[in-house]
């Protein structure tokens, strides 16, 4: 298993993910070739959150010589994967590909960059639209963007998904990128949930960038700007 336990949260530190990882932060890489990147970043990450947070049972196999024991992955019916629009939505398609079975919810959630970082460090944040499937106590959860930055958005999105919801057997917080500060933030609002993640950066700049990151992964994905 490829996922090593951090302070604050959980990294994933599969050879094929820094390698994508490092791909998609280079400037040079279009708008194809990112969208791929993070389809293919979701689909690793998908992979090692069934290794690491889902276990197997043994079961009997008829092969065409004879009966066996096999072993299969248990809970891969009872997967959610929540799409923090718009940037996720190539993070996701990858996370597909790992739980092709798994029920789907949108927010769209994005922090009000206008009006500033509040004296706490976080923005504002806007919800425009949410639709979750019902969640049972038997599930993984994966809430998926591929940044989490100051961790505003987040921390609402949680809210959102927790609320009038039983725990959940799982609680994934995923992420390709995080900074240290909104790692900190969503871990002490919410120490149930786990904090899963590719890189953890250096900093926030001063507008509540990740730095060094891989610039707004939206714009690059969407080819926006």
């Amino acid at each position: 298993m490829t996922i090593e336990d951090r302070e604050n949260a959980y990294l994933v530190t599969h050879a094929l993910a820094k390698d994508t990882l490092s791909r998609i932060r280079d400037v040079e890489t279009e708008q194809v070739s990112f969208r791929k990147g993070l389809v293919k970043l979701g689909r690793i990450c998908g992979y090692e959150i069934i290794d690491g947070r889902m276990e197997t049972e043994y079961v009997e196999i008829e092969t065409p010589l004879e009966q066996t024991m096999g072993e299969r992955v248990r809970g891969l019916d009872d997967v959610v994967i929540i799409n923090v629009l718009r940037a996720a939505t190539p993070f996701v398609e990858g996370l597909l590909k790992a739980f092709p079975r798994a029920r789907q919810g949108v927010i769209s959630a994005s922090r009000d960059e206008e009006a500033g970082r509040d004296e706490d460090g976080s923005f504002p944040i806007t919800v425009d639209y949410v639709k979750l499937p019902e969640i049972t106590e038997e599930d993984t959860v994966i809430i998926a963007d591929p940044m989490l930055a100051t961790g505003s958005t987040m921390c609402t999105v949680l809210d959102h998904v927790i609320e009038n919801s039983p725990e959940p057997e799982n609680l994934i917080v995923l992420s390709a990128v995080s900074a240290p500060e909104g790692l900190l933030r969503v871990d002490e609002a919410f120490p149930e949930a786990d904090l899963l993640t590719v890189s953890i950066d250096d900093r926030l700049d001063d507008d509540g960038f990740i730095v060094p990151g891989l610039g707004d992964a939206g714009d690059r994905a969407f080819r926006t700007t």
